[in-house]
């Protein structure tokens, strides 16, 4: 067999076959073969080779072959945007189970560089049951001895503990409470205290940026987080979702307002709290019976993502507790979770999002848990801890 005589067995062999298939790789192959000067029948087994490979490339193909990935892999927990909590919670260790332990020093001896969380523990009535407790990132639990924090009160005589979720600054150096007359900010990493005098029956704080709002049922403040210079604003403490940290100053504040029917998120500026949009929250996406009835407590942006505590209608009851995640662009309800029966009241606050896009909430009675929205993965994180939890952003 010649040259002249291979080329044009060649040319039958791959003339349907697209130049990026196997046979054009084959025929270099017998090109770069001739030029060693092998044997005739060197050639001619190439020959066959290229004719098998062309055979198999225009065969209609098979069964794909089996997937030997060992890659590992992301099993959702749930089939689809609703997740619930499992009967038998997991545990793993985590930092925040330091919170457990008693304070061993006092903030005016030892300042932390940062706070990962305060707690206030409360007894069976709802009272104080021992100084507030400030766990560092150096894993050592605190005493806040610096100041002594009374009950905020509303106009109808109601109290309640000064330390609630979103009173810890989202870098953990600073802490704002609110009382009656007055915001109280403390500096964590030198335990120095300033006092802000203000009018009225102040009850909650939500940290923004540079700013510290805080107000009650009548009125608002923001507070100028250097200076302590105030002005009144009109925003809502009650409905105002804290912004996420790395928004910047200028992000607009977000507002969730309503009930089932009404449900809207409402957009304001960032300085004047100047209405910018409305929407209304739409659960379209979610399985037949669910339902978001009303929201409660303190919701948090992380990205485009909200996540507030919610009453919702389950697959077994009305008035149910859950989370609910919203996408705060649209107002479209993305995941939910269903914390299951048996649960107090209020029972499931949101305390803030994990630098790995997990909710953190509180799980009544006492305990904390994670949820991870896009797998439905839920794992707790504190099982028994009679108090107020509050997280650094």
């Amino acid at each position: 067999m010649n040259e002249q005589e291979l080329r044009r067995l060649l040319t039958v062999s791959v003339e349907d076959v697209l130049p990026s298939q196997p046979a054009t790789a084959s025929w270099d192959r017998a090109r770069r073969t001739r030029r060693t000067r092998r044997a005739v029948g060197a050639v001619a087994l190439a020959v066959a080779l290229v004719g098998g490979g062309t055979v198999a490339a225009l065969r209609p193909p098979g069964d794909p072959p089996p997937d030997q990935s060992v890659a590992p892999t992301v099993e959702p927990t749930h089939a689809g945007p609703v997740a619930r909590v499992p009967t038998d919670l997991p545990f793993p260790p985590d930092p925040l189970a330091r919170l457990t332990n008693p304070a061993t020093v006092r903030l005016s001896e030892r300042p932390v560089q940062r706070a990962l969380a305060l707690f206030q523990p409360l007894d069976e009535e709802y009272h104080e049951d021992g100084p507030v407790r400030v766990l560092g990132n150096d894993g050592v639990v605190r005493s806040l001895d610096v100041v002594t924090l009374a009950p905020t009160r509303d106009v109808g005589g109601n109290q309640a503990p000064a330390v609630k979720p979103g009173v810890l600054s989202p870098d953990g150096r600073s802490a704002a409470f609110a009382q009656p007359n007055e915001l109280i900010m403390v500096d964590l990493t030198t335990a120095a205290v300033r006092r802000v005098p203000l009018d009225g029956y102040l009850e909650l704080v939500v940290w923004a940026s540079d700013r510290v709002l805080v107000g009650g049922d009548r009125r608002t403040y923001a507070v100028d987080r250097d200076t302590g210079k105030a002005n009144e604003i009109d925003v809502s403490p009650w409905d105002m979702i804290a912004p996420d940290p790395a928004a910047g100053r200028e992000a607009a504040l977000i507002e969730v307002i309503g009930e089932q029917g009404g449900l809207t998120l409402r957009s304001r500026t960032a300085r004047e709290g100047t209405i910018r949009s409305e929407q209304r929250i739409s659960g379209d996406a979610l399985p037949v019976p669910y339902q978001v009835h009303e929201f409660y407590g303190r919701g948090w942006l992380h990205g485009e993502r909200l996540a507030r505590a919610a009453w919702i209608t389950s697959s077994e009851m009305q008035g149910a507790e859950g989370v609910v995640v919203l996408d705060a662009r649209t107002g479209a309800v993305a995941h939910v979770l269903d914390v299951g029966r048996d649960r107090w009241k209020g029972c499931c606050e949101v305390l803030g999002w994990d630098n790995k896009g997990a909710v953190l909430l509180r799980l009544q009675p006492n305990g904390v848990a994670r949820w991870h929205p896009e797998t439905g993965e839920v794992t707790g994180v504190l099982r028994d801890l009679p108090g107020v939890v509050a997280l650094a952003g």
